[in-house]
């Protein structure tokens, strides 16, 4: 049986810290699940507390030396480096982050913003590898405890959760306006679709197979007979066809579909017109909703950026 190797365990926070005495990997992970309060069926990572080295397999752990000090890391916990204090008043850093420790009421301990609070204070661009969720609790959280967590005063705790309501609320438009995108163009296939097959009548091949609708090419003209029909027969055909078609009859040109139609230059030049300004909406619609897409992604990243350098520098 191997022997026990003695070592240390603590939190992502440093703040608890442990003794402990195990014989395995699996052992120090069970350990510490108990002292530092984790359930022991959770998933827990192990890495090395001075330089986040991940720890995963025994015979690693067997290297390393004893008093080898651990960090257990659970759910969306990460490592950062320990702050790096004068020598000369480390002792009292240590103290006050005890103090701070006893002096915090469990039930704030027990928030799911206090975790998040302290990772912020021990490096605030970790705000960039937090979940919308997580940036929700910050924001939920009381100001005078998160400000007391962070180590900021009122007002400065009060701009950051603006900054971060702000971000959610842009990542939220963002989110509306795609699926409106999305909506407006499923709806605009889908009406040039019944518009199509209610003036189109039922085809039907050799031996009465039936083929999809309008899908025969006239070999003259190139077009699906479903669109010629739509072209000839339709009030504000522009209106009825989709984007594709439009594309299409716009670039054959005036002569081509004067051809193609049998019309005259006035009714042809008409249609032609027509299409082009139909088309002409449509992509201007589409880029519109782009644009506001693009906006609201480069205005999100900015403000992110604008919070942590506000706050990284005070």
């Amino acid at each position: 049986m191997t022997d026990g190797r003695p070592c240390k365990v603590c939190n992502f926070t440093r703040q608890k810290s442990y003794g402990v005495v195990v014989p395995s990997l699996d052992e120090l992970k069970k350990k510490g699940c108990e002292f530092l309060g984790v359930n022991h069926t959770d998933p827990v990572s192990v890495v090395l507390e001075d330089d986040g080295t991940i720890v995963e397999d025994q015979a690693y752990f067997l290297c390393l030396p004893f008093n080898t000090k651990f960090m257990l890391l659970h759910d969306k916990e990460t490592w950062v480096p320990a702050r790096k204090i004068d020598g000369g008043t480390a002792w009292m850093a240590r103290e006050s982050v005890l103090l701070e420790a006893d002096a915090v009421d469990s039930s704030i301990l027990a928030a799911p913003w206090w975790n998040l609070a302290l990772q912020l204070k021990q490096d605030l661009a970790s705000i960039i590898f937090m979940s919308e969720g997580d940036l929700q609790s910050l924001v939920d959280a009381p100001c005078s405890e998160l400000a007391s967590a962070l180590g900021f005063q009122e007002k400065k705790t009060v701009e950051l959760q603006e900054t971060l309501q702000r971000v959610l609320d842009r990542r939220e438009e963002e989110r509306q306006s795609k699926e409106l995108l999305q909506l407006y163009l499923k709806a605009v296939e889908k009406e040039d679709r019944q518009q199509e097959d209610a003036s189109t009548p039922s085809q039907h091949g050799a031996g009465g197979v039936d083929l999809p609708d309008g899908m025969e090419v006239d070999s003259a003209s190139g077009f699906m007979s479903r669109t010629l029909m739509v072209l000839k027969g339709k009030t504000s055909p522009e209106t009825r066809l989709s984007t594709e078609d439009l594309q299409v009859v716009v670039s054959r040109g005036l002569e081509a579909m004067q051809q193609v139609l049998g019309w005259d230059i006035a009714r042809t030049t008409t249609l032609l017109q027509a299409c082009e300004a139909e088309l002409s909406t449509r992509l201007k619609q589409i880029r519109a909703m782009q644009s506001i897409s693009s906006t609201q992604q480069d205005g999100s990243r900015q403000e992110e950026s604008a919070a942590m350098a506000t706050h990284g520098s005070s």
